[in-house]
């Protein structure tokens, strides 16, 4: 077999997560910027076939963005990408090595999820807070979907007009690996949606895409985060604002209201129970935070009259 270059590799690895595994565009971008920034450091070693490459340039590498000052979780991610492209060289006979082997991901502090608190998730419901124009209702609607569904940013933008049944109160979902799931939703959210169709239709006339942005085309995934931060901001002291911190809030406040774990991990689409249960240390942690703050002997009182 002819020495193979590394772009082709790349190559290969892209077609196949991109047809085979119908990974989503983003992810796939994701997998190979972090490739493609390894193809150019190590060529920069001299290496230019895959069968040149070692563990050693892997470590190279990772010590490189890890003396940028990149964040661990972030390395460890790039690792990961790696991981999986030669994985499938392996198991496509391209390359036999298990060069992964000999490499360490960083150690990742564990990070409790950020969460809106309930009184600040509250404020989306103010009458006055969103203009009465198309865009003031798309954005209330945008975020009281994020924060009443907990789907995932790239699930709302790539909602359709045909993914809402108002009669049946569902939401059709295309999530992570292509896998649909249904959502239920409120009557006043079924309602919000029904007004939000009404003007969207009066300004744009009927389109595919549910959210569509100030041109009548699909909102993408950094028009959401915009209108996030817009609004949260504002609404909100957490220590992070963005569109995922709602799905956080999502299930941390279903669990607090006495939610099951597995109809959180259903509703917000988890493949692995473990995932859906850092919720319940969240949850924890606010309990300790609400005594410390509440409990009369945690801030040092008498419990004599």
């Amino acid at each position: 077999m002819q020495p193979m270059k590394l772009e082709e590799s790349i190559a290969r690895f892209r077609d196949y997560i991109a047809t085979e595994r119908r990974m989503a565009a983003g992810t796939v971008r994701n997998y190979i910027d972090d490739l493609e920034d390894l193809a150019a450091y190590v060529k920069a070693l001299g290496v230019e076939e895959l069968d040149q490459l070692e563990a050693n340039d892997l470590r190279a590498w990772e010590m490189e963005h890890l003396n940028r000052g990149e964040a661990a979780g972030t390395v460890k991610r790039r690792l990961a990408s790696v991981g999986s492209w030669l994985r499938f060289l392996r198991r496509h006979g391209f390359f036999e090595r298990d060069l992964m082997a000999k490499v360490s991901a960083p150690r990742v502090p564990n990070r409790l999820p950020v969460f809106f608190r309930e009184k600040e998730t509250e404020h989306l419901y103010d009458e006055g807070l969103f203009g009465d124009d198309f865009i003031g209702q798309r954005d209330r609607l945008l975020l009281r979907m994020l924060y009443e569904t907990g789907m995932r940013r790239a699930e709302l933008v790539g909602l359709k007009e045909s993914s809402v049944d108002l009669g049946a109160l569902t939401l059709k979902v295309l999530g992570k690996r292509n896998k649909e799931r249904v959502i239920p939703i409120e009557n006043e959210l079924a309602h919000n949606i029904s007004d939000y169709l009404a003007l969207k239709h009066q300004e744009w006339g009927e389109t595919e895409w549910l959210f569509v942005n100030d041109k009548g085309g699909q909102m993408d995934g950094n028009g959401v985060y915009y209108v996030v931060r817009k609004y949260m901001r504002l609404l909100s002291t957490a220590d992070r604002v963005s569109p995922h911190v709602f799905r956080h809030s999502f299930a941390t406040h279903i669990l607090d209201e006495g939610g099951s774990m597995r109809a959180i991990q259903e509703l917000l689409g988890h493949e692995s129970l473990a995932t859906t249960e850092q919720y319940t240390h969240v949850t924890r942690e606010h309990l300790k935070e609400v005594y410390k703050h509440a409990h009369p002997r945690s801030r040092g009182g008498s419990d004599k009259e």
